[in-house]
């Protein structure tokens, strides 16, 4: 008995994996039903066990919202929130499974302040299953989350018309909205839209066809995923494998490890490594502990290579006949995720699968309206909105565009100070410099032209609130400088404010901007051999670290000169503070905008009590 229970558990495995996975989601307006037809799939299709079963008509009576019935909203909304409000706030991924597929779907929330989280379940999805009251017809939350839906990669659309049992099971209800639905979405370009009304609630056409819906002649919302078709990566046998670990347990062997993306591979095959291009054949593959003839997408592999090659973690093998393409300026459409808004020039942490650069957007084209698909100007993001920018990376990327591959199409935007990932963004194509361009090599370097000077080139960075002292301390500074026959400029914020900077404004954009610039051009004079004192405001800690990653070890000094906001107000020199508080001065630091001190500075001038010629004798001890 005991070995024929083994048998049957060990046959049931086996089929299970044999079976194909599709991955879709649901996606709509508020209070469309998504949980509830989730909820009633996984009790339909039998995947719901005795005590969840116990446990849902437990919370029915505590939270449920369908009187006497089971509200199946419950298997799906976990969180606290959810249930007390009715409706869904994060992602909750299900899995189920029928005779002929395991499926696993992410019900999305339908409010449009987390439309962060319906973009991160549709990422990885196949299908997506958009859900309409057949009360209410289309509504704006379907016209957003359904661009979304193309803007993701997904073609293949289910168009399930909800709570046909409030409508009376009307066709000609059901006949309208799929008319409004396929003339709205046809500029999608979706391969499929297959319409299916269904009554989550009561379980109508959910599994099986109905008498309530006799007049419907397609299948079933189970029957429709059980044979819509799954599309692989390996139909165009483009070998793709990014580099997880190089895996060296001992001197004879060196292989790498990852999931292949895209493609098979067998032993022999010609491969290259990128981004650098080497060549390579492949001697091995080995799944698990066993070599293989042959690994196809999806699959988690080592493979060994005849030639000794440079790899590391990030890098991608690919086949050396068909490679992909590798850059370091790209066109992406980005979703911002961030509760900070997104302005160009800033620095950012770029994740493309197992690589890791830092990440500069240098423009945006247009943002777009998600309800009408409009292409507007703007100058940052905020959250939730979507644009087409350009974007430059510190070190080349192996990428192919997000509609031929999303994995290697796909990247998140990580803040360098907070570590919260920002953005989500999906690369149309590659920007091409312009191909006469080249790096002269120069005989003369800053050390030479720093020798020629008698003195070590270096940036010192002032920072801190306005009134606080920079520029008083900077020009003694310079002063004490000059007398020992050093060779000096000062950048200060207002005078270059009346000429290389005198586009910009105030707003957060334009400051990352001006640091920018201020900073491009203390490079150039630390490299000509000059001191650099540079006085500015700067508020902003990414920007400051910007500026320092453009020097070398110990060309940069950060001074924080910390003078406590009254006291820069009891100074205010210009009235500018008296101006910010009447509201005459927007995005003034320290009053509506903010300003984040430095975490180390290398050195830190308290002036409360302290005169500016102290504060200057300080940095020239600290120089020494």
């Amino acid at each position: 008995m005991e070995q024929q229970h083994a048998k049957d558990v060990l046959t049931f495995v086996e089929d299970q994996a044999n079976k194909e996975t599709l991955r879709f989601i649901t996606c709509g307006s508020v209070d469309d039903g998504k949980s509830t037809l989730i909820g009633r799939l996984l009790y339909e299709s039998k995947n719901i066990f005795d005590d969840q079963l116990q446990a849902l008509e437990s919370d029915s009576k505590r939270y449920g919202t369908q009187g006497e019935k089971m509200d199946m909203a419950l298997l799906v909304d976990g969180l606290q929130a959810e249930r007390e409000q009715g409706i869904t706030i994060d992602v909750a991924y299900r899995f189920f499974s029928t005779e002929k597929r395991r499926f696993i779907v992410a019900d999305t929330p339908g409010h449009e302040q987390y439309t962060r989280n319906m973009a991160t379940g549709a990422s990885t999805a196949d299908v997506a299953v958009i859900l309409v009251d057949a009360r209410k017809g289309i509504l704006v939350q379907t016209r957003r989350h359904s661009r979304i839906v193309s803007l993701m990669g997904i073609k293949q659309v289910v168009l399930a018309v909800n709570k046909m049992d409030l409508v009376s099971y009307d066709q000609k209800v059901f006949d309208a909205i799929v008319a409004d639905y396929t003339a709205f979405a046809a500029e999608f370009k979706f391969d499929s839209i297959m319409a299916i009304p269904v009554s989550g609630l009561d379980g109508d056409n959910v599994l099986e066809c109905t008498e309530n819906l006799a007049w419907f002649k397609g299948p079933s919302l189970i029957h429709h995923l059980e044979q819509v078709p799954i599309s692989l990566a390996a139909d165009r046998g483009d070998f793709r494998l990014p580099v997880q670990l190089v895996n060296r347990p001992n001197l004879d062997f060196r292989g790498f490890c990852g999931r292949i993306a895209e493609g098979a591979v067998r032993p022999g095959d010609a491969v290259r490594v990128l981004p650098s291009g080497v060549r390579a054949t492949v001697k091995a593959v080995i799944d698990g502990f066993d070599e293989v003839e042959v690994a196809k997408v999806g699959s988690s592999i080592t493979i060994t290579l005849n030639e000794e090659v440079d790899a590391s973690r990030g890098d991608v093998i690919v086949s050396a006949e068909r490679p992909a393409e590798v850059a370091d300026q790209f066109e992406a459409k980005l979703l911002w995720m961030g509760e900070h808004a997104m302005s160009p020039g800033r620095q950012y942490l770029m994740k493309m699968g197992c690589k890791e650069v830092t990440a500069t957007i240098t423009g945006i084209k247009y943002r777009e309206d998600v309800n009408t698909g409009g292409h507007m100007a703007a100058t940052n993001l905020e959250l939730n909105e979507i644009a087409t920018v350009d974007i430059s990376t510190s070190a080349p990327m192996v990428f192919e565009p997000y509609t031929t591959n999303k994995l290697l199409g796909s990247f998140i935007l990580v803040d360098k100070l907070t570590f919260e990932t920002v953005g989500a963004g999906m690369i149309d194509f590659a920007l091409r410099r312009a191909s006469n361009i080249h790096w002269q090599a120069l005989e003369l370097d800053r050390k030479a032209r720093a020798a020629l000077k008698h003195q070590e080139s270096r940036c010192i960075w002032l920072t801190g609130l306005s009134g606080s002292g920079k520029s008083t301390i900077a020009d003694l500074l310079e002063k004490r400088l000059y007398t020992q026959g050093k060779h000096t400029y000062l950048l200060d914020g207002d005078n270059v404010r009346h000429g290389l900077n005198r586009d910009l404004g105030f707003t957060e954009a334009d400051r990352v901007e001006n640091i920018r610039r201020v900073a491009e051009v203390a490079k150039l004079m630390v490299d000509a051999g000059l001191i650099v004192i540079v006085s500015f405001i700067s508020p902003f800690r990414n920007e400051r670290r910007m500026a320092r990653e453009l020097f070398g070890e110990g060309e940069f000094m950060e001074v924080f000169v910390d003078t406590p906001l009254e006291e820069c107000e009891r100074r205010d020199v210009k009235g500018l503070y008296a101006k910010a508080r009447k509201g005459e001065l927007k995005n003034f630091t320290g009053i509506d905008s903010d300003y984040e001190a430095p975490e180390a500075p290398e050195l830190h001038l308290r002036t409360t009590g302290v005169s500016a010629e102290a504060c200057a004798e300080q940095v020239m001890n600290a120089l020494v």
